[in-house]
């Protein structure tokens, strides 16, 4: 059976765009959350600075809706790892990227469409992302653990694992 020959169960897709503005909500917590010179954190001599790591996350997005869902696409970064030390900057790109990537799925599920190179689901997308996402969350905590700024639990819970948690 084509799983994207059934209309969609609006609560179902409701709650997975829910998710995904969640894991954007924790990612941009994390990087207002940085201590001084955070942005300029790696995990060790060779690795991507934190910086680094959160335009490639936005390249990743922007590259994706490009590649399954062109209708939708945005401006590609040229490149993937960019040296951003202003995190105003990086906020806005993760920001527009997150809102870009929720529209193409939206649009993708609700008409029935399949993406255009990958996935049998365009929710299988937004699962990519998110896990991608959390890999690079976990590797930018351990960059500040190795410069010596490690960001507290009594910090990081409230900005990450209770937006998880949290009702509507």
């Amino acid at each position: 059976m084509n799983p994207l020959s059934t209309a969609p169960d609006q609560s179902l897709l409701d709650a997975l765009l829910d998710s995904w503005d969640r894991s954007n909500t924790i990612l941009v917590n994390l990087l207002r959350c940085l201590p001084e010179g955070g942005l300029q954190a790696r995990a060790m001599a060779g690795s991507p600075t934190v910086d680094e790591m959160f335009t490639h996350m936005h390249h990743e997005r922007m590259i994706s809706v490009a590649e399954e869902a062109p209708a939708f696409a945005g401006e590609v970064p040229a490149s993937e790892w960019v040296p951003d030390l202003d995190a105003g900057h990086i906020e806005t790109l993760l920001t527009d990227s997150a809102r870009i990537v929720r529209a193409a799925v939206r649009s993708k599920v609700e008409l029935g469409e399949a993406m255009e190179l990958n996935y049998d689901h365009p929710i299988l997308l937004l699962q990519l992302l998110m896990f991608h996402e959390a890999y690079h969350h976990g590797q930018i905590k351990l960059a500040l653990k190795a410069a010596g700024t490690p960001i507290s639990d009594d910090l990081a819970g409230p900005l990450t694992w209770d937006v998880w948690r949290l009702k509507h």
